[in-house]
């Protein structure tokens, strides 16, 4: 696929919009209103009880609260591990010594250029939690086991949590 165009539609402090045209080597053409966004990095905080660390918040989009895996955007300039070490300690307070990429998806592919990165982080230490103005954040420790029968029965709904305790309740945690 060739790009041939980008136009940018709007810009925010948190991504912008393009109308891109490309085309491939048939000539089939696809044209698309595309979100950009930097990435994100999604921390799975899991304590030596494995306990996993969620945090509650009010989701605009989703007109609701959502308990969720902790989550931030990569600034430009930083790695998503360095921004999942910060993010980590923003909306929790904790501090990770040890980091594991678990997983990486795009959450909508179809218009959000959004990739989003899971790490596991253990051997946490607790300190306090500097939110952004426009976060009111709760945290809570939710056993393995709780969670599971959250995402089991449909209460679980935020997609990056889902895929972040599955992962590693499938490849990490009963090794």
């Amino acid at each position: 696929m060739k790009l041939i165009s980008s136009k940018e539609l709007v810009r925010t402090p948190i991504f912008h919009v393009t109308f891109d045209h490309a085309v491939d080597p048939d000539g089939f053409e696809i044209k698309r209103a595309i979100v950009q966004h930097g990435g994100s990095a999604v921390m799975m905080a899991v304590d030596d009880h494995k306990r996993i660390l969620l945090v509650r918040q009010y989701r605009l989009p989703a007109r609701r609260y959502l308990w969720e895996l902790p989550a931030g955007r990569v600034d430009e300039g930083e790695t998503t591990l360095q921004a999942a070490r910060r993010e980590l300690m923003e909306e929790t307070g904790y501090r990770a010594r040890s980091w594991k990429k678990l997983a990486e998806f795009y959450p909508s592919p179809g218009f959000l250029a959004e990739k989003m990165t899971i790490f596991l982080a253990t051997e946490l230490t607790e300190g306090t939690q500097s939110p952004m103005e426009d976060e009111r954040i709760e945290t809570r420790w939710f056993s393995a086991r709780e969670l599971d029968q959250l995402i089991g029965s449909g209460k679980m709904i935020d997609a990056k949590t889902q895929i972040g305790f599955l992962k590693w309740k499938r490849y990490v945690a009963n090794k």
